[in-house]
């Protein structure tokens, strides 16, 4: 009779357990976590005010944004990490606000400095600059659903194509540093239709770049790393808009090198 007693207070106090579950389980799938999501909408909060920053000519202030944005879209995934609060809306809703703030913002605001004036040039010019940055755009919304789908086949170490931030990055860079120079968006006009079709292009390519994810902070690396660390420092402080600009297009270009490399490795291979 006790056996048979026990027995049953063991399985209601399964099936207790078992509910209860099953009802934070669906707690879980109608909120969200609050504290990554913030980050997200902070960086696209940023993202926005850029093109609201540019339309108002007020282009130094619409690049510092699209930069902190950039940092806002490095921190809300590591705060879902150490949280444990990792979730498939949380990576959807990521991935939309990078194509704001990296994808439509950089466009806009390369159009409103520099684009608008390939109209001046004369007739039959007049769409090519707002369809460069639609070809920017366009291929920064391919990037992000590429990175989306295959998450958990790509290799860790390398991206496939340059990564949306980078390309910003290389946008807003130059109107940065321009802006620091005196020099009108009017005046590099040609350079930046060329850079927001390269940047672009670049998104969509096969091109390895590296991650920087094997490095782990959290451990013992090379003196190098914290000397590096230091000079970066120092150069950001000395001159932040030449600094990022040229940081990142030296990121780009390593991966065209690594690609050129591979390709001639392959046809000395092909010719032995």
């Amino acid at each position: 009779m006790n056996a048979n007693l026990k027995q049953s207070e063991r399985r209601q106090g399964g099936d207790r357990r078992k509910s209860q579950e099953r009802r934070d389980l669906r707690e879980r799938r109608r909120g969200i976590y609050l504290l990554p999501n913030l980050f997200t909408t902070a960086a696209m909060f940023a993202g926005f005010y850029a093109i609201i920053a540019a339309q108002n000519g007020r282009f130094h202030a619409a690049a510092v944004a699209v930069f902190i944005a950039m940092i806002l879209d490095g921190v809300d995934g590591r705060v879902a990490r150490l949280t444990n609060t990792q979730t498939e809306f949380g990576s959807e809703y990521d991935s939309l606000a990078d194509l704001i703030s990296f994808g439509l913002a950089p466009a806009l605001v390369m159009y409103q400095w520099a684009l608008v004036y390939i109209n001046d040039v004369g007739p039959g010019w007049a769409k090519l600059g707002w369809l460069a940055a639609f070809f920017y755009t366009a291929t920064a919304a391919m990037r992000l659903a590429r990175f989306n789908v295959k998450t958990e086949t790509e290799d860790k170490k390398y991206f496939q194509g340059l990564p949306s931030p980078t390309a910003a990055a290389l946008m807003i860079g130059l109107i940065w540093m321009s802006h620091d120079l005196g020099i009108a968006g009017e005046k590099l006009r040609w350079f930046a239709l060329f850079l927001t079709v390269f940047a672009g292009a670049l998104m969509v390519t096969n091109i390895p770049y590296f991650t920087f994810k094997e490095i782990d902070f959290r451990h013992k690396v090379p003196y190098f790393w914290g000397a590096l660390i230091v000079v970066i420092l120092i150069l950001l402080a000395f001159d932040p808009p030449k600094t990022l600009f040229f940081g990142f297009l030296i990121y780009t270009l390593s991966g065209l090198t690594m690609q050129l490399l591979r390709w001639r490795k392959r046809r000395k291979l092909r010719n032995l």
